[in-house]
């Protein structure tokens, strides 16, 4: 999947809700960074919704979207989790959870009358979400002597990078995150300053 160095999540888990011949429909969106973390929450949404007819839900993890499932449990082959999934893409989240709790009303609403609910449901949610736009950085340790410091701070200043962790001794060092998008033209000038060691770190 191509994109480039953002991505959007939510900042808070929000519920949306739709009702339809009876049957309601409660959709549950909330942050998530990990499977483990995905299984948990589902757990506890079955618990806490223990008399809902259907737990179904879609989720999407890392900033490339590169990790994605639904589940429509125990609804028709494609009319609950791909709905949810489809709106999350449409509202281009990741790090994300939506799980959509049915009640049944007694009525069947038929394929297209689940799949308008869980995807009216999830857009309700998400219309109530505070959504965060965030980069995709390069983390790298700077190492310098003491006497590089001001170069160092003018460069961080010029492409108005934050440190973390900062030592400053006679041997400093300090951990600088990189938008990708502008890691060439950081590192060109990094690399010329004489004496600054770089070393690559993690990304995130």
């Amino acid at each position: 999947m191509l994109f480039e160095d953002t991505y959007q999540e939510i900042e808070l888990a929000v519920t949306g809700i739709y009702k339809e011949k009876g049957s309601r429909f409660i959709a549950i969106a909330k942050p998530v960074f990990t499977e483990d973390e995905i299984k948990t929450e589902l757990e506890n949404l079955r618990k806490e919704y223990f008399d809902a007819r259907h737990h179904c839900y879609a989720w999407i993890l890392n900033p490339d979207q590169s990790a994605q499932r639904t589940n429509d449990d125990g609804e028709p082959a494609g009319t609950a989790g791909k709905p949810i999934l489809n709106q999350l893409l449409s509202h281009q989240l990741t790090n994300i959870l939506v799980v959509v709790v049915r009640y049944f009303g007694g009525t069947k609403l038929g394929v297209s009358g689940l799949i308008n609910a869980y995807k009216s449901a999830t857009k309700d949610a998400l219309s109530q979400a505070l959504i965060k736009e965030k980069y995709l950085k390069d983390y790298y340790q700077f190492h310098f002597d003491y006497p590089l410091m001001k170069p160092v701070m003018r460069l961080l200043e010029d492409h108005d990078l934050q440190m973390e962790d900062p030592q400053f001794e006679l041997d400093c060092r300090l951990k600088v995150g990189i938008r990708k998008s502008k890691i060439e033209s950081v590192l060109a000038k990094a690399n010329a300053l004489f004496g600054l060691q770089i070393q690559y770190l993690y990304t995130a």
